[in-house]
């Protein structure tokens, strides 16, 4: 817990024993808002707003619990143990297509997925394509590509560069789900040949070994491709639309912290996936990284997370495409704007 998160603890802590001699306490209770994350730089906004304790000076206490992916965390979701989601969009439209209850209120980043090449598909000469093939003949089989589960922005991406951008041959390719740290240690260690991956995955595996190169970044793959985004529970915005509120004003306040203070946001991004492992400096150099494009808006994604639906139709990870409009609650943001 940050300095910053602990003395606004202490004051609320304050306030709160203070109201209890005259037995209001409880009308000064925090909404406590449930969040799940994947560790990447496009969940940023929700380190900030727990480090620097803006959720605790608003009145909620925003409880972030770590997953591996967002298809794991929807499952959370489902179960009702989870309130707001801080993850890729992509999973995101697989549940309102079957029927749960959760809207995209915000988004968070966009274009922050890269595709890396391991050292020998690297160095392999010709385009993406034919460096898949040539390489996946010399090895005599498919290439390992690491990517997230089925139904996850990694996994949905990857395919759309692979088979629609690239035109790669599907023979050559083996696509390897699993979660975002498995991924990273995957191509770091040489187990697979290629990955979908975000920062600071990006800037840490390259730091270790810059054999290790960029096939595709995220314009490459889809100009103003969808990233992460927050998304909350209709049961929670039923009952707290003012905190929904709150959250939301927050999230485009700290996404201005993000680009202009970055020993604000190097400390915040630290304290929630750094915790001693990953250097200030790598963090910060990942911050300037082009995998790293920050935005507030939810409306300047809704063309590009359509053909996202659609593109999961295809893939049959969405059964029948929803109204994309169903999948967004922009009234929000656009109060931010009056």
């Amino acid at each position: 817990m940050s300095l910053t998160r602990f003395a606004t603890r202490l004051a609320a802590a304050t306030v709160l024993t203070g109201l209890a001699a005259f037995g209001s306490a409880h009308a000064a209770d925090p909404v406590v808002v449930r969040a799940g994350y994947i560790p990447v730089l496009g969940a940023a906004q929700a380190f900030v707003i727990d480090n620097q304790g803006w959720d605790l000076q608003n009145g909620f206490d925003l409880q972030l619990k770590q997953f591996d992916s967002g298809p794991n965390m929807i499952q959370a979701v489902a179960g009702g143990t989870i309130d707001a989601y801080i993850a890729g969009i992509a999973p995101v439209v697989v549940a309102r297509g079957r029927g749960v209850g959760i809207k995209v209120v915000a988004a968070t980043a966009v274009e922050e997925l890269v595709i890396a090449a391991g050292p020998d598909l690297a160095k392999t000469a010709g385009s993406p394509a034919q460096a898949i093939e040539a390489l996946s003949k010399k090895l005599g089989r498919p290439l390992k590509l690491a990517t997230q589960p089925a139904g996850s922005v990694p996994n949905t991406f990857l395919q759309y560069w692979l088979w629609e951008v690239a035109k790669v041959d599907k023979q050559y390719v083996e696509l390897v789900p699993q979660g975002i740290d498995a991924t990273q240690q995957a191509l770091l260690v040489g187990a697979v040949d290629g990955a979908i991956i975000r920062e600071p995955a990006l800037t840490i595996i390259t730091g270790r070994n810059p054999d290790v190169k960029v096939l595709a970044y995220g314009q490459d793959i889809l100009k103003n491709q969808p990233g992460n985004v927050i998304a909350l529970t209709d049961d929670f915005t039923s009952k707290h639309p003012d905190i929904a509120q709150k959250l939301v004003e927050l999230t485009a306040k700290a996404t201005e912290v993000l680009k202009k203070d970055k020993k604000v946001a190097v400390a915040a991004i630290e304290s929630a996936i750094g915790k001693g492992l990953v250097p200030a400096a790598v963090i910060e150099q990942a911050l300037s990284s082009p995998a790293v494009k920050f935005n507030t808006d939810p409306a300047s994604i809704l063309k590009e997370t359509a053909l996202v639906q659609d593109y999961q139709v295809k893939l049959g990870t969405v059964k029948e495409a929803t109204p994309v409009e169903q999948i967004f609650d922009l009234s929000y943001y656009q109060k931010l704007k009056k």
